[in-house]
């Protein structure tokens, strides 16, 4: 009897000798990627820090898709069916606190992965990826600045606030000293960006990840009180001056559809829509 060739799996984990694929597939698509390109640029796939796995899915020679597989579920690349089952076979006995990504991939990769996750705790299937490449059309509030490590008791209160309202979860719940220091880490960094009147945090926003393409801003907050003033869209104006001359040369961010608010403030900007990313939070 002939044996059958081995053919060799096309799914398998990447290591750091894989980062020259992964950077290649990634820069197809360098605003929707620019999380995960973030990650593996500040720390090592092999390394015991990275925290979770990509596995990689190979057309010959060719890195055509991957999935990032930490705390967030993360398509990126070319999808049909049989790459997403091939990926949904790695990860459906380990379920992440949400899939984040394109949202074609993110809703095809959740119904897979359903049945042995279970039902999820908030859908968010249409998420406008807004990006800004040039000046913001309006005037900024000078009254944005880069927030100073030793402001950060003042800070910390209002980006809990603005976690548990966005996400709906509190963010100290089992790893308290874990967030404290991922704002500490964001503020030391110059990434963190308020207008702060007497101790109070008026607006907030941060940059939470950087590639030398884009940044992508996140925890945009406007206190209770200055909502429905006009404030948002010029302080959203001052932090993308300020990232784009400091950071990097192109701000991106994402947000809810049926947040009309928001994206009034983001278009008034000069915002505009380069794709649609979902989340679905378990």
């Amino acid at each position: 009897m002939v044996a059958e060739p081995v053919t060799e799996s096309p799914v398998r984990r990447l290591r750091g000798s894989d980062l020259p694929d992964l950077l290649e597939l990634l820069s197809e698509q360098p605003v929707h990627n620019l999380f995960l390109e973030y990650r593996v640029r500040a720390v090592s796939m092999d390394s015991p820090w990275f925290g979770g796995e990509v596995w990689g899915y190979y057309e010959g020679a060719e890195l055509v898709a991957a999935c990032h597989a930490a705390t967030n579920l993360i398509p990126v690349g070319r999808f049909d069916d049989h790459i997403l089952e091939s990926f949904a076979l790695r990860v459906r006995r380990r379920p992440t606190a949400s899939i984040v990504g394109d949202a074609g991939a993110v809703a095809e990769l959740w119904e897979l992965l359903r049945p042995a996750w279970g039902e999820a705790r908030s859908l968010r299937m249409n998420q406008p990826l807004l990006a800004i490449s040039h000046d913001p059309v309006i005037a900024a509030d000078p009254r944005v600045r880069t927030v100073l490590i030793d402001e950060f008791e003042v800070m910390y209160p209002t980006c809990v606030a603005m976690f548990f309202e966005e996400v709906g979860t509190d963010p100290e719940r089992g790893n308290r000293d874990g967030y404290r220091s991922r704002v500490a880490q964001i503020i030391s960094q110059g990434w963190s960006f308020a207008i702060i009147d007497d101790d109070r945090v008026l607006f907030k926003a941060e940059v939470g990840a950087v590639t030398p393409a884009a940044c992508q801003v996140q925890g945009v907050y406007v206190a209770p009180e200055c909502r429905g003033t006009g404030l948002a869209a010029p302080a959203l104006a001052a932090v993308v001056e300020q990232a784009r001359e400091r950071i990097a040369p192109t701000v991106s961010l994402y947000v809810n559809d049926h947040n009309i608010a928001a994206r009034r403030a983001y278009d008034r900007v000069g915002c505009e829509q380069v794709g649609t990313l979902a989340t679905v939070l378990m």
